[in-house]
C-alpha cells in the first residue's frame, strides 16, 4: 500500500515534526530521566533508559489507535490510578537518589565507588524509562489529542495513518534521545567525584518529586 494519502503533505510533516522536537526538547520526566541515568551510569544506562521510554511510547500509541487510551478521559477514576501509580513510582525514584545522597560516600549499595556511578543492570534501566512512560496519562493524552491533527481527512485507513505518524514520532524521539545520550555522557566523567555524584542524585532525586507533584495536577480533559 503507497504511502500517498496516508500521511500529510511536505509543509504539514514539517509542522509535525517541529512539535514533536520541541515536545522532546521540553524538560520533562523522560529528559531527566535520560540525562540522570546516563549522569550516573554511563551512556549504556542513558541508551537502556531512552530505550524503554520509547517503548512505553509504543504501548500508549498502540491503545490511543485502538481506542484504549480513550478510557482515561470518559473515565476520570481510570485517569486517576495511572496518574497516582505514576506519580507514586516517580516519588520512588526521586526518594531513592536522595538516600543515596544522603549516605556518606553518596552511593547506593550497587554504586562503583572507583567510577562514582550506580551500576545496574540493562533491563532495570529500561524497566525504569518503561515504567516512567507508560504509567504516565498525559503521554496517552498526548497522542489523543495532538496526533489526530495530523492525520489527512482524505485518508481512507485513518488507523493506518496514525500509527505511522506515530512511527515517525516514535523514530524522531529514539535520534533525539540518542544526541541526549551522547552529549550527557561526555559529563559523565563528573560523577567520578564523591561530592559531584551526591549533588546529581539530590538533584536528580528532587526534579523526580517534583514532576510527581506536576504529574498530580494534570486533568483527563483534552482542549
Amino acid at each position: 500500500m503507497a504511502l500517498q494519502g496516508l500521511l500529510p503533505g511536505p509543509a504539514e510533516m514539517a509542522v509535525f515534526a517541529m512539535a514533536v522536537l520541541v515536545l522532546n526538547a521540553t524538560p520533562g520526566v523522560d529528559f531527566v530521566l535520560t540525562v540522570s541515568r546516563t549522569l550516573q551510569g554511563g551512556a549504556r544506562a542513558g541508551m537502556a533508559a531512552a530505550l524503554g521510554i520509547n517503548a512505553g511510547c509504543v504501548v500508549h500509541a498502540l491503545a490511543a489507535a485502538f481506542g484504549l487510551a480513550a478510557l482515561l478521559v470518559v473515565v476520570p477514576a481510570a485517569f486517576r490510578v495511572v496518574q497516582w501509580c505514576g506519580a507514586a513510582y516517580l516519588v520512588w525514584l526521586g526518594v531513592n537518589l536522595l538516600l543515596q545522597a544522603w549516605r556518606s560516600d553518596g552511593l547506593g549499595r550497587q554504586g562503583d565507588v572507583r567510577s562514582g556511578s550506580i551500576t545496574r543492570s540493562f533491563a532495570a534501566d529500561f524497566r525504569a524509562g518503561l515504567l516512567t512512560n507508560v504509567l504516565n496519562p498525559k503521554v496517552a493524552l498526548f497522542f489523543l489529542a495532538f496526533l489526530p491533527q495530523f492525520v489527512p481527512v482524505a485518508s481512507a485507513h485513518k488507523t493506518l495513518s496514525f500509527l505511522l505518524l506515530s512511527a515517525w514520532m516514535l523514530l524522531q524521539s529514539v535520534l533525539f534521545l540518542i544526541v541526549v545520550v551522547v552529549l550527557a555522557s561526555r559529563l559523565s566523567g563528573l560523577g567520578r567525584s564523591p561530592v559531584v555524584a551526591r549533588a546529581l542524585h539530590a538533584v536528580g532525586g528532587l526534579l523526580f518529586v517534583a514532576l510527581a507533584l506536576r504529574l498530580l495536577k494534570e486533568r483527563p480533559a483534552l482542549s
